[in-house]
């Protein structure tokens, strides 16, 4: 007898835990993180102003504050504000957002940014032209599980191959941006 209550309350116990359709069902934390490789300038200065996730459950997504018409867009809480990528190397990082989201797959990360950009190499500054990046946000496709526990992605911003100057001198950014393992 004692065995059958124990098998029993175990069963409980995952079952709670789970949906209909056997998908863990809850929410988990998720910390986006940024940091970024050794790049020869004095600052490179990105003005994050919003980060987004795609999840791939529509149906758990559709609470969310997304203004997508597809609703599967979570806003995180972001820490808007302009950073410094080249304070973020060798191992550094630092929460640019983050947020309660449902345990289900993330399947994209967009960060959306100001037009306040610039790089400053030898003491001198110069706005950094971002094609499309205070638009549709820079992307980052990913299909990552969440488990119910807290969560963290870094997303290597990299300066060094993001960073490029044109020919009449003006510095663009084509952002090359990689989750970090």
């Amino acid at each position: 007898m004692k065995y059958v209550l124990a098998c029993f309350f175990i069963g409980s116990i995952m079952l709670a835990g789970c949906s209909k359709n056997g998908k863990v069902e809850g929410t988990t934390r998720l910390d986006i993180r940024l940091t970024d490789n050794p790049f020869n300038a004095d600052e490179v200065n990105v003005d994050i102003e919003k980060v987004r996730v795609k999840l791939s459950d529509d149906d758990q997504a559709n609470n969310n504050n997304s203004s997508d018409d597809n609703g599967n867009w979570v806003d995180l809480e972001t820490a808007a504000g302009i950073y410094n990528l080249l304070d973020y190397q060798n191992g550094l990082d630092t929460v640019v957002a983050s947020g309660m989201v449902p345990a289900t797959p993330v399947k994209e990360i967009r960060f959306v940014l100001g037009t306040d950009n610039s790089i400053v190499i030898n003491g001198q500054s110069f706005p950094l032209t971002i094609p499309s990046g205070s638009e549709s946000g820079l992307k980052i496709k990913l299909d990552k599980n969440l488990n119910l526990s807290v969560e963290q992605v870094v997303v290597d911003f990299d300066a060094e191959l993001s960073v490029h100057q044109n020919g009449t001198g003006n510095y663009i950014l084509r952002p090359v941006l990689r989750i970090k393992e």
